[in-house]
């Protein structure tokens, strides 16, 4: 049977200052674009797309009903980095049980940015 969904490719974020977002991103995640665009600032994120859009309708309002986890190896670690690069607590990191940690911050633009710490995910 051919698979029709292969996995997670790409999180997109939608912001009004993509220079000021795309300036955060890389401080954020320690990386530069691969792809930088007025329409769009492209990351590498192990293997994954983190992507920047411009979003003149900043006044909508973000939700969380749908949050993209970034692997982490030091969840304490990187939820500490992001928050001193600017970012926004939202949840602090929890075992979820076992040896899984989340937690969640927002960006300047109220993005919602998840992190986990999951020693038994493996890529396909």
């Amino acid at each position: 049977m051919k698979k029709e969904f292969l996995g997670l490719r790409t999180t997109v974020y939608k912001v009004n200052d993509l220079k000021k977002a795309k300036e955060w991103y890389e401080k954020a995640f320690n990386t530069q674009a691969y792809f930088n665009e007025d329409f769009y600032v492209g990351f590498t994120i192990g293997g994954y797309e983190l992507g920047l859009l411009p979003d003149p309708n900043s006044s909508i309002a973000k939700t969380e009903n749908v949050v993209a986890y970034w692997g982490v190896d030091d969840i304490n670690e990187s939820y500490e980095r992001l928050i001193k690069a600017g970012a926004i607590a939202n949840e602090k990191p929890e075992n979820v049980g076992g040896e899984l940690w989340v937690a969640s911050v927002k960006d300047p633009w109220e993005n919602v940015i998840g992190i986990i710490y999951n020693p038994h995910f493996k890529l396909p």
